[in-house]
């Protein structure tokens, strides 16, 4: 508990700060986190037997998610467009799995999928927190999306504690209950509700930050963003580890700390995009 304290206390207000300053500070934080989680990734199936290659995985992510969040090549209708760099990559990852195989490595196949499963997953998932800051006041929905998650968490984990008899999914997370679950759905609906008010008096009345915008974020994420802390879960619990990683004390790996933030981020900016501005 106490190294989880110290490793709050230092990266809250880093976190914090990243998102208000935005530009380069925030776009640098959340490239290394992404890509972090994804190396770790790469690095639970190694741990597992498997052979992903590391840097397919993790350069393939920081490929995709600085395409997806810059126009690289000027303006042209192709330049944010991820097939082509997609394409290229599964190319990439191709040949080298199969001279792989000819090496003697017969399980290449499926170390391939594992590679392009990787790159894809948190290529395409992480660009959206990166999105996410780059809409319009972006700022206050970046504190409205991703605190979804957290009131949902913190909501299912206290109630889920106290009354939770169900089980939510036995297998990948004993301790989650269905009575926590849902907890954790109102809880995000009251948490983001209450931001959006709050937020709202600095970004002025005309502002889209409005308490149906934020009680819509706070629904649709706290229902389906905790599939990606399953999602994890599966993983870890196929090879029997613990933690992604110990880069962060007392909290595990970077891809511990945003598993459910991946999803936050692109529920968030489609439900933005589609419905709220």
């Amino acid at each position: 508990m106490r190294q989880r304290l110290i490793s709050a206390l230092f990266l809250v207000p880093l976190g914090i700060a990243a998102i208000y300053y935005g530009s380069w500070y925030y776009f640098i934080l959340m490239v290394v986190l992404v890509t972090l989680a994804a190396k770790e990734y790469a690095d639970l199936f190694r741990a597992g037997g498997h052979q992903p290659n590391v840097v397919l995985v993790a350069g393939g992510t920081l490929a995709i998610v600085i395409n997806q969040s810059f126009d690289l090549f000027g303006d042209v209708s192709w330049s944010r467009d991820p097939s082509w760099l997609i394409s290229s990559l599964l190319l990439v990852s191709m040949i080298f799995h199969l001279f792989q195989y000819e090496r003697g490595r017969d399980n290449a196949a499926t170390d391939f999928a594992i590679t392009v499963s990787g790159f894809v997953y948190f290529g395409l998932l992480g660009a959206y927190l990166v999105l996410l800051r780059q809409l319009p006041e972006g700022l206050w929905w970046v504190m409205l999306a991703l605190p979804a998650i957290w009131f949902a968490d913190s909501g299912a984990y206290f109630y889920g504690r106290v009354y939770g008899r169900r089980k939510f999914s036995p297998r990948l997370s004993p301790k989650k209950t269905w009575e926590g679950y849902i907890a954790g759905i109102v809880t995000s609906i009251i948490g983001t509700t209450l931001f959006a008010i709050l937020w709202r008096i600095p970004a002025g009345q005309e502002t889209a930050i409005t308490p149906f915008a934020g009680a819509l974020l706070g629904l649709v994420i706290s229902i389906v963003a905790p599939l990606g802390d399953l999602g994890e879960s599966m993983i870890k619990r196929q090879f029997g580890v613990k933690d992604s990683s110990h880069l962060i004390p007392g909290h595990g790996g970077a891809f511990d700390r945003i598993d459910s933030w991946l999803w936050a981020g692109m529920i968030g900016y489609y439900i933005i995009v589609w419905f709220l501005i």
